[in-house]
């Protein structure tokens, strides 16, 4: 894939990186190409042929380099940095690596804990010159049906697996997603979150190298919105937390900053519902500011992870851009559907990718069971576990383990995972993922967990733990609220949501934190741990 776009996109931008601010150097796909070949040159002299390689570092064009020179040479081990270094060097030990690329400072951390036998190597994207003549690494036979890559999931049960996939897994993706989502040489893409993590790696990496489309890399998570505004993409790819943030801060930005007589309708209701009703030219303004606010680029939203509200999809649709949301796993390379060019629904995940075939386990009476999934993305295995390996293969297909139903038109729709499903005593299920999603949609709620409780009978009941958007509520009342103010007002809120809900589905205990969830790299809520408590 490397050497293809070189040839086709040679003197194209593959990266944009930032070297100070408002300085940049830009790589061309043949540069790209060149320091390919230099590391994975590198990796050969030191004997890394058919070994496992760590890969530990920030998002940046060396990690690139050093990823896919290890998955072309041996098995590339991608770690996420921010896992403590005994948790890192525990991922090292089980996958057996001869080596670790990493981030100095990084390498400095694992010092002391690795042994003499595993080399240390800092992540660089300069390297001396090959000699014209050494092509051995244009000459590495590559098993497609061989482990290439070797990741260990971040979970939100805090149980990690070792996920073994193929180059025959990672491109059949790339391949299937190329086929329904338009992205050219002339695409840029903002590098957002982990690259460690499937998701990113395999859409906002390798599929648009594929492309000839060109790569920049946020400064941190914090840094968004200004990083937007500096390099101008085109596409984004990104967890529903980020695009639901940005949401309510355009929602609130336009309240502010609109005029007086349309500031209670942009208060009180979705922002696309809002804009469908302003006049014409108002609505143009208001959309071309927004944009404008984005870099002025942006058409195309990629979002996976969890469930995207469709009030959300709708409010950007209504700014001119694009949420195409989707569903996958990191045992699926990822993606599994998707909306895309040929079909959109902002109530579902779409449609499967080419090459994908999806069936519904053991469907009860809405048609909702356990998702199935067949196709040449589905991972080689769990990593030394062939036990657990067999229990997630039936007859053929992937186990899931996520709950949903295939609409008429093909469409799929996630209700949740199998275990999170909380059952009450007359055998109804209870989906906590569209509570929490219900919850979400409020502009004062941050972040939203349900969770099994009991109430005064001992009977199984629903409880909410809720994050409150301080600066929200703040804004909307005038002032900080008392505790027993905002107790009233989460009230309200879980009230109205219960309102259109049937009963066994009612929120009957909640809570209010004071600090934010624990959260995965990729920004999902740990359901384990403190969470829980």
């Amino acid at each position: 894939m490397i050497y293809a776009s070189a040839k086709k996109f040679r003197k194209k931008t593959a990266f944009q990186i930032k070297i100070r601010s408002g300085s940049y150097r830009y790589v061309s796909y043949a540069q790209f190409k060149q320091g390919y070949r230099a590391v994975g040159t590198h990796f050969l002299n030191l004997g890394l042929h058919g070994k496992r390689i760590a890969v530990i570092g920030k998002n940046s064009y060396a990690w690139v380099l050093h990823y896919a020179c290890a998955a072309t040479v041996g098995v590339a081990v991608p770690i996420d940095r921010e896992l403590s270094p005994e948790d890192m060097h525990q991922f090292i030990v089980s996958a057996d690596c001869a080596a670790i690329c990493a981030d100095k400072e990084i390498l400095e951390q694992l010092r002391p804990l690795i042994s003499s036998q595993r080399l240390l190597l800092p992540l660089q994207d300069t390297l001396p010159a090959i000699a014209e003549d050494d092509t051995r690494i244009d000459t590495v036979p590559i098993a497609e049906d061989e482990m290439s890559v070797l990741i260990f999931t971040s979970g939100t049960s805090g149980k990690p697996k070792g996920v073994c996939l193929s180059q025959r897994n990672i491109c059949a993706n790339i391949f299937a997603t190329s086929q329904i989502v338009k992205i050219t040489s002339r695409d840029k893409t903002l590098s957002i979150l982990p690259l460690c993590h499937t998701y990113e790696c395999t859409l906002d990496c390798l599929l648009i190298l594929s492309r000839g489309a060109c790569i920049a890399y946020a400064d941190s998570l914090n840094a968004i919105r200004r990083n937007i505004l500096e390099y101008r993409p085109t596409l984004l790819v990104v967890v529903p937390a980020l695009l639901q943030l940005l949401d309510k801060r355009i929602q609130a930005a336009i309240a502010k900053n609109s005029p007086a007589k349309y500031q209670a309708k942009l208060k009180t209701s979705s922002l696309s519902m809002a804009l469908r009703d302003l006049p014409a030219l108002v609505r143009m303004a208001i959309r071309r500011k927004v944009k404008k606010s984005l870099g002025g680029k942006i058409h195309t939203c990629i979002v996976g992870g969890a469930d995207l509200p469709s009030a959300v999809v709708e409010d950007f649709l209504a700014l001119g851009i694009r949420a195409l949301q989707g569903y996958g796993l990191t045992e699926t390379a990822p993606l599994l559907a998707g909306n895309n060019d040929f079909y959109f629904n902002a109530k579902s995940t779409g449609v499967a990718v080419p090459g994908v075939e999806l069936m519904i386990d053991s469907p009860n009476e809405s048609g909702v069971g356990e998702i199935l999934a067949k196709g040449d993305n589905i991972m080689l295995g769990y990593f030394n576990d062939p036990e657990a390996t067999a229990n997630t293969f039936c007859n053929g297909y992937f186990r899931t383990g996520d709950l949903g139903f295939i609409a008429e038109d093909g469409a799929l729709y996630i209700k949740g995972r199998m275990k999170n499903v909380i059952v009450t005593a007359n055998g109804k299920n209870i989906y906590p993922e569209e509570l929490e999603a219900r919850l979400l949609e409020k502009e004062t709620i941050s972040e939203a967990l349900i969770l099994t409780g009991n109430d005064r009978n001992g009977s199984i009941c629903v409880r909410a733990k809720i994050f409150p958007n301080l600066d929200c509520v703040t804004e909307l009342v005038g002032h900080l609220p008392a505790k027993e103010e905002l107790q009233a007002m989460i009230k309200s809120i879980i009230d109205d949501v219960n309102n259109k809900m049937p009963n066994y589905k009612h929120i009957r205990m909640f809570e209010i934190l004071e600090n934010e969830f624990e959260k995965t790299t990729t920004r999902k809520i740990r359901r384990c741990g403190m969470n829980l408590v």
